[in-house]
């Protein structure tokens, strides 16, 4: 994408800390993330990689677009409603959809990379550029859902239920970007698969074996039908393996780049794109100020 389009990418600190986290962590993961981004491929030549605090813009509208929210559309986001229940969940979570959407709006975004989970966000940041745009004049574009179809949800190793997540309890239901080789290859030996042994794709019948045919195909660019091809004639066992090389193939050259990035050298990427990302939000946020009435300095 960033061959064709002028890429933000924000690494979410201030999203992170809707969840109590440890400084030191916090410090060390907005790091990290920025490496992993570099590391896979983004090129602060092309593309502006920034971290969310270091913008007060994002605050800023994200409390102005709070004014323009009934709070019954932030408590039927499918992912308060899921959090809500367990004890501790603070006003930052049932907030967050409207920072969410102040990112989004500060950069005039034409689209918006997400996971199926995120539609319903972009769907309420273009209700909340069209009620700011009806109340105070056109200032902000409404952003379209960019989604990749075979990895628009991916799910857990251990349970293809439920979505693939680093935060989850168990370990090898999922693969981190930076998992060592054998690592990875447990963690696929191991996942759950379905009944039979036939590698074919259906959702509804086999959601296991799909699930990793999904991660396959996304990162062997083969698609679902050769897939199965390839397999039609082998079993689970086979498949993994296969599936197995195929990660370690595509990581460890993203590890290894990780592992040369220095701190220093991420952190002058990072001010670089500070300075990029603060241009283009503070002019945004200033025309916004400006039509709904607040005094300039």
């Amino acid at each position: 994408m960033q061959k064709t389009h002028r890429v933000f990418a924000m690494i979410a600190d201030l999203h992170a800390i809707t969840i109590p986290q440890e400084p030191e962590i916090l410090y060390k993961n907005t790091l990290g993330v920025a490496k992993l981004l570099l590391a896979c491929g983004l090129d602060p030549k092309k593309s502006v990689i920034f971290v969310q605090s270091q913008i007060p813009a994002h605050t800023e509208l994200g409390w102005i677009l709070n004014t323009l929210t009934p709070i019954g559309e932030l408590e039927r986001m499918t992912q308060f409603k899921e959090k809500k229940e367990k004890a501790g969940v603070l006003a930052g979570l049932l907030n967050y959809p409207t920072l969410m959407a102040a990112d989004i709006l500060l950069y005039n975004s034409d689209i918006v990379p997400v996971g199926e989970d995120q539609i319903q966000h972009i769907e309420l940041t273009r209700t909340l550029a069209r009620k700011f745009n009806a109340r105070f004049g056109e200032t902000f574009k409404e952003p379209k859902e960019y989604v990749l179809k075979e990895t628009s949800r991916v799910m857990a190793l251990d349970d293809p239920t439920k979505k693939m997540s680093k935060s989850s309890a168990n370990p090898a239901s999922y693969i981190a970007l930076l998992d060592e080789p054998e690592t990875i290859r447990k963690k696929i030996q191991i996942a759950v698969t379905d009944s039979g042994k036939e590698v074919a794709y259906d959702e509804i019948t086999k959601p296991a074996i799909s699930n990793l045919m999904r991660i396959y195909s996304a990162f062997s660019g083969i698609g679902l039908k050769e897939i199965e091809a390839k397999f039609s004639d082998k079993g689970y066992g086979e498949f993994k393996h296969d599936l197995a090389d195929v990660m370690v193939g595509a990581l460890t050259p993203i590890q290894k780049r990780y592992s040369a990035l220095t701190e220093a050298s991420v952190k002058t990427v990072l001010k670089k794109g500070q300075k990029a990302a603060a241009k283009i939000a503070d002019r945004t946020l200033t025309e916004a100020k400006k039509k709904a009435g607040f005094l300039a300095t």
